[in-house]
Parts: structure tokens; C-alpha cells; sequence
């Protein structure tokens, strides 16, 4: 099964580039140029994994994280910067991002990475459908 993404970036080259590169392989992609339409586009489907800038103009990358992971506690978010510091790796880890990587980034690098975050997904998602599953049968006293 192809790994779904969403790509986020406000520099359109970038994004058409490394878009390319993930369908290249065997990623299914979506792209977004700016935080707003990332939201709203988490709002219409599901994702395995959302590559967010961290810098955009408008809302910020650590800002729609924090909304992403409200909507969303298993969405896995890579962050992308070539402007990382200290208090924002901290601060992005945080509010739930799975990583944090330096632009440019290594394409296998992060191929590795958006797979992982994928399975991460996966398995939340499996762990509470079980729970669920769970509690109905507990809860009928079947």
C-alpha cells in the first residue's frame, strides 16, 4: 500500500520538486502552498504523513502543527526548515512532531522517514480500533 502524504511548502519549485521525487517512489501525494490549505485539506482526507514547512508567511509551521495534532492526535508531521533553531526543534517536538529535518534534506532520508511515520500511523490507528472493539464486547456482556 502507498504510503498517502501531504506536502506543504509556500516555495513552489521546492514543492513540485520533492513532490516528483516521493511519487517517484510509489507515494501517493498531495501538495498544499501555504498552512491554510494543509488544514483545510486534512479536512477532506486522511493522511499517513504531512511534510510541513516550518516557515511560511501567514500562519507558521509550528502553528499549524499545534491544529493539525488537535484534529488529528495520530497524524505523524515531518517538519522541514533550512532556518532550524534549538527552541524550535524543541518547541516542535513538543506539539507532536515525529521529526525535524534541515533543507535541503537527504531525499532517502526522508523517504525513511515519511515510511516510518506511516507505520507509526498504522499501528495507532489498528490500537484504537481494537479498543474500541474492545470496550463494545465489554460493555454488551457478551
Amino acid at each position: 500500500m502507498a504510503e498517502k502524504i501531504l506536502l506543504v511548502d509556500d516555495e513552489a519549485d521546492f514543492l513540485e520538486a520533492l513532490s516528483e521525487r516521493m511519487r517517484a517512489r510509489g507515494m501517493d501525494v498531495s501538495t498544499s502552498v501555504s498552512a491554510q490549505q494543509a488544514l483545510d485539506a486534512v479536512d477532506e482526507g486522511t493522511f499517513d504523513a504531512v511534510v510541513l514547512d516550518l516557515m511560511m508567511p501567514g500562519m507558521d509551521g509550528l502553528e499549524a502543527l499545534r491544529i493539525l495534532k488537535e484534529k488529528d492526535p495520530k497524524l505523524q508531521v515531518i517538519l522541514l526548515t533550512g532556518h532550524a533553531t534549538v527552541q524550535q526543534s524543541v518547541e516542535a517536538m513538543k506539539r507532536g512532531a515525529r521529526d525535524l529535518l534541515e533543507k535541503p534534506t537527504d531525499i532517502e532520508t526522508l523517504a525513511k522517514k515519511i515510511k516510518e511515520a506511516s507505520a507509526e500511523r498504522m499501528l495507532l490507528v489498528s490500537e484504537e480500533a481494537e479498543e474500541k472493539i474492545k470496550n463494545i464486547l465489554t460493555s454488551k456482556g457478551w
